[in-house]
C-alpha cells in the first residue's frame, strides 16, 4: 500500500481506501512495517536456524513484489511467488527443511494467485493502461487474459492433485480437491469479459471458500 499510495489515489476504485484518502497517516503504515519486519525476524530466531538464514530472502520477495507492475506484466506471478511463502515458510518453521510436498504445495499457491490476480486486475485495465502499469489484461485484453486464469487454475488444480499421491493421502483430500475444482469453474463462469460486476464475489467469497474448505478437508484426511 505504501509503494502504490501515489496510483491509489487516482485510481477511482481504490482512491477511497484509507492510505490514499489521508484516513491513516503514510508514517503509521511505515511504523507498522517496521514493527512487522522486527518480529518476523525475531519469530524467525526462536524458531529454527533455517527459518533465520530464509528469513532475507521472504521480506525481499515481498518487498520485490510491489513495484513489479511497474515493469513487468508477470507481477501476477510475483504476488502468488509472495503468497506462497506461506505453506513452504510453515513448513520450515515446523520441520526445518524445505520438502518436494512444501514445494508442489507453494507452486500451486503460485498459480492460485496469478489466475486470482489476473481476474481481479480485469477491473483496473483502462487505467493500467494510461498510467503505464503492466499487467496481463491490459496487455491481452479481458477476454484472453480470463482464459489464461482459467488455464492457470487448471495448473493449480493439477498440483494440488499430484499432493494426493506425493503427500500419500486419502480420499477425503481427493473429496476437497474436486470441491475446489467445482468453485474455480463457478468463479469463472460468473466473472466475463463483458460483465466484471462479480468480481469481488470471486476474489473474496469464492476464494474464501476454496481456502477454508481445502484447509478443512485436508486437516479431516489427516485425522481421519
Amino acid at each position: 500500500r505504501i509503494a502504490d499510495v501515489d496510483y491509489d489515489r487516482e485510481n477511482p476504485r481504490t482512491k477511497e481506501r484509507a492510505l490514499p484518502k489521508g484516513r491513516i497517516r503514510k508514517s503509521y503504515y511505515i511504523i507498522f512495517l517496521i514493527l512487522s519486519v522486527l518480529l518476523f525476524i525475531f519469530s524467525c530466531i526462536m524458531l529454527n536456524r533455517l527459518a533465520l538464514i530464509l528469513s532475507p530472502a521472504a521480506l525481499l520477495i515481498v518487498f520485490f513484489y510491489s513495484y513489479t507492475k511497474r515493469f513487468t506484466i508477470f507481477s501476477h506471478f510475483f504476488l502468488g511467488l509472495s503468497l506462497s511463502l506461506a505453506p513452504i515458510g510453515a513448513w520450515v518453521a515446523i520441520r526445518e527443511e524445505i520438502s518436494i510436498v512444501s514445494i508442489v504445495l507453494g507452486l500451486a499457491v503460485i498459480f492460485w494467485l496469478a489466475g486470482l490476480d489476473i481476474i481481479y486486475s480485469c477491473q483496473d485495465v483502462e487505467f493500467d493502461k494510461s498510467h503505464g502499469l503492466f499487467s496481463f489484461p491490459a496487455k491481452l485484453g479481458i477476454e484472453r487474459a480470463l482464459r489464461l486464469a482459467a488455464i492457470f487454475h487448471v495448473i493449480m488444480t493439477l498440483f494440488l492433485f499430484s499432493l494426493f499421491f506425493i503427500g500419500n493421502l486419502g480420499l477425503l483430500y481427493l473429496g476437497g480437491i474436486i470441491l475446489i475444482a467445482g468453485l474455480l469453474y463457478y468463479e469463472h463462469s460468473i466473472v466475463r469479459p463483458d460483465d466484471l460486476s462479480k468480481v469481488n464475489v470471486a476474489f473474496f467469497n469464492v476464494n474464501g471458500i476454496i481456502s477454508i474448505g481445502l484447509m478443512l478437508m485436508t486437516i479431516l484426511d489427516i485425522i481421519y
